[in-house]
């Protein structure tokens, strides 16, 4: 069958899924994630793994609409009312994430190095589940507004979180020392580059763009330059997520008008693109791996769970946020895929050649989070709707 025909079957089987758990009360999201399990190899195996591999290209244009169209809500003035509040609520989840998975794989393994790469994996979030969610609500308001900023700034700051943790694991299982220069360069490299790429093509773009009146023809530039962005940021190995959100940023505090057009020509064309993005998402998800988690997976979920609500929490005290922030923020910043897996993919090719104990590491982490990544995307859509609806957010 030609990828036309798996292209159809998804949409087609993502549809009838979200419109089944809507009836349940479910967000859409969850229908596509679990009709990608059906149709990929945990179930009927029609969706094979070489051919999820060929539908990559899907993952990466979701991504980087779903990007932009975070960026375009992070106005400037939205961002300054939050002043530093948001920064110290990114700052709080992450880094309670991050030291009570340590502390809990630690208790487990009592292996240092194990206990590193967990906790520095356990803050990247996946912005496209909780960002599809709020746009199927039309959700609107303070808690919305902050869930746009820390979904889309916190993998940022996970990439980071990695790098150092990453460097600490080499010095345990290799010996040496360490230079805070080489850890830090190539996450900051790849988080300035992204940035500027993106201000950069944002800026050429909106003087371009604001000249056209057609929808049609906005659709076709935006869609174009998206793509183009991201093509470039994956070529030097930058982050597309944080190259497009900064585009979108760019419309969203400089060209005004410009940005409303263009988030009103994206969104007529998202849902088929959203509906196959999560399809091939869970069609990647293997049932057979959730035995295979064990005692670890289980402390990785229940740590990382309690880390970001609790930070999201202890974070928006700290900054004198509202109640509603307060109380339901941390319901909508569980969701954990792409970076997740990328980070887990990175640390086996990292340390899979440092002898046993790197081996043992390696297949831990990689499997570990696969299995994780199958709960924190059902669960995370199911608890952003949870938190908007619980906030009044909700417009539907």
């Amino acid at each position: 069958m030609s990828l036309l025909f798996f292209i159809g079957m998804a949409l087609v089987v993502g549809f009838i899924g979200a419109k089944v758990f809507k009836k349940l009360k479910f967000p859409a999201v969850v229908g596509y994630i679990v009709a990608g399990i059906i149709l990929g190899p945990s179930v009927l195996g029609v969706f094979k793994l070489e051919l999820l591999d060929d539908l990559r290209g899907f993952s990466d244009l979701a991504l980087s609409v779903v990007s932009f169209i975070i960026g375009s809500q992070m106005r400037l003035s939205t961002l300054k009312k939050m002043g530093k509040g948001i920064v110290t609520i990114i700052l709080s989840e992450s880094f309670l994430a991050f030291f009570l998975v340590g502390i809990g794989v630690y208790l487990l393994t009592n292996k240092i190095y194990l206990a590193l790469i967990f906790a520095a994996i356990a803050p990247a979030s996946a912005p496209a589940g909780t960002a599809v969610v709020l746009q199927e609500h039309k959700a609107k308001g303070p808690l919305t507004n902050t869930l746009y900023a820390v979904v889309g700034l916190d993998d940022g700051l996970a990439i980071i979180i990695y790098a150092f943790s990453a460097a600490l694991v080499k010095v345990f299982l290799q010996g040496g020392s360490i230079s805070l220069l080489e850890v830090a360069k190539d996450p900051l490299i790849e988080i300035l580059g992204s940035i500027i790429l993106g201000i950069l093509i944002g800026v050429i773009f909106g003087y371009f763009v604001r000249k056209l009146r057609l929808k049609e023809d906005i659709l076709v530039v935006s869609l174009g330059v998206i793509l183009i962005a991201s093509g470039i940021a994956k070529y030097f190995h930058l982050s597309l997520i944080l190259t497009n959100l900064s585009i979108g940023m760019v419309f969203a505090n400089i060209f005004l008008l410009a940005n409303r057009r263009v988030y009103r020509a994206l969104e007529s064309i998202t849902s088929p693109i959203y509906i196959i993005f999560f399809v091939i998402a869970g069609a990647h998800l293997q049932l057979k791996l959730l035995p295979a988690m064990g005692l670890l997976g289980i402390v990785y979920i229940v740590t990382r769970i309690i880390g970001l609500s609790g930070g999201a929490f202890l974070g928006a005290t700290l900054a004198k946020q509202s109640p509603v922030i307060r109380k339901y923020l941390g319901f909508g910043i569980l969701s954990q895929a792409g970076v997740a897996i990328g980070l887990a993919l990175m640390a086996t090719s990292d340390f899979s050649q440092m002898g046993a104990a790197g081996q043992e590491l390696a297949v831990k982490v990689i499997n570990t989070v696969a299995a994780t990544t199958i709960i924190f995307e059902i669960i995370g859509p199911i608890a952003t709707k949870f938190a908007i609806e619980k906030a009044g957010e909700s417009k539907v």
